[in-house]
C-alpha cells in the first residue's frame, strides 16, 4: 500500500521559513515525479513545485523563494520555503505520479501570519 505522509507545517511570521517533508512508503520512489501542491480556503488546488528526471519546475508565485528537493535514499521529498508571505497560507500536499495513477498525502497546514 502506497502511503505519503507530509510533515513540517505550522504557523510562521511573514518573512520566515519552513521546510516541509513528504515521506513515501510502499512504492519505488526514485523513478517517479514528485510534486508539491497547495490549496487555500475557497480556492482550487494548485501546483507549487515538481521534480522529475532531475529537473524542477515552480509556480511563478514561488520562484526564487521555494526549493523542491528529494533524497532517494530516504524516499523523501522536501519543500524549503523562504520569505513566506500571508498568501502562501494553505494546506500543502505532496503527490507521487506513478504511471496513470496519482497518490496524495493527507496534507499539512501552513499559516503565515503576524
Amino acid at each position: 500500500q502506497v502511503q505519503l505522509v507530509e510533515s513540517g507545517g505550522g504557523l510562521v511570521q511573514p518573512g520566515g521559513s519552513l521546510r516541509l517533508s513528504c515521506s513515501v512508503s510502499g512504492s519505488a520512489f526514485s523513478i517517479y515525479p514528485m510534486g508539491w501542491y497547495r490549496q487555500a480556503p475557497g480556492k482550487q488546488r494548485e501546483l507549487v513545485a515538481i521534480t522529475r528526471g532531475g529537473s524542477t519546475n515552480y509556480a511563478d508565485s514561488v520562484k526564487g523563494r521555494f526549493t523542491i528537493s528529494r533524497d532517494n535514499a530516504k524516499n523523501t521529498v522536501y519543500l524549503q520555503m523562504n520569505s513566506l508571505k500571508p498568501e502562501d497560507t494553505a494546506v500543502y500536499y505532496c503527490k507521487m505520479s506513478r504511471g496513470n495513477y496519482d497518490y496524495w498525502g493527507q496534507g499539512t497546514q501552513v499559516t503565515v501570519s503576524s
